[in-house]
């Protein structure tokens, strides 16, 4: 795969599957802008990232038009660090929905550039076992938990890896530096 001279890679999944961990470890390795989806959501309500703010599922700040608001300052975020010189910008975030992909991808394509979404999976066990670390860590950011996983096996819009070329499936229960290593060699990545 060669590389586009300007690159979004997305990192997206069910809650709990790997995703922050692994954007913000290739986004430091790469030292590009990380933008995730659970800081961004905090910060444009005045909520402190650490804040846990438990809401019904799809209500309050995680309501579709909330969420619509968060993915959309994602991509300003994203367009203003293109201005700004930057090549490469790591994004982290569950894109549930095609159409929120389809926006990144057209982001991308505004700037002769292209996408790649590394979607994350892992074992229902090891979701079970991340979402009791998460709750036990005073500084997660994630409001993610169990039964937010649930909703998301029945709602969310898997990529069909055929008709959407740009993304690879990655199981996360593996060393964090080997995947990063591994990804940079499959998008063409450096230092």
């Amino acid at each position: 795969m060669q590389r586009a001279e300007y690159m979004i890679v997305v990192f997206f999944g069910m809650t709990a599957t790997g995703k922050s961990t692994l954007g913000r470890a290739l986004a430091a390795y790469c030292s590009a802008p990380y933008f995730n989806t659970d800081m961004v959501r905090k910060e444009l309500t005045g909520l402190q990232a650490s804040h846990r703010q438990r809401e019904e599922i799809g209500q309050g700040i995680y309501s579709c038009i909330f969420s619509e608001k968060t993915y959309q300052a994602l991509l300003d975020r994203t367009n203003a660090e293109f201005i700004k010189g930057k090549r490469l910008v790591i994004l982290d975030g569950s894109y549930s929905k095609r159409t929120d992909r389809d926006q990144v991808r057209e982001l991308a394509a505004r700037w002769g550039g292209g996408s790649m979404f590394i979607f994350c999976t892992c074992s229902e066990e090891e979701v079970r076992h991340r979402l009791a670390k998460r709750a036990a860590d005073p500084s997660a950011v994630s409001d993610g938990r169990w039964e937010v996983y649930l909703h998301q096996q029945k709602t969310f819009e898997k990529p069909d890896l055929l008709d959407e070329s740009d993304c690879l499936q990655l199981n996360t229960e593996q060393s964090t530096t080997d995947m990063v290593h591994w990804l940079t060699a499959q998008l063409c990545l450096s230092r």
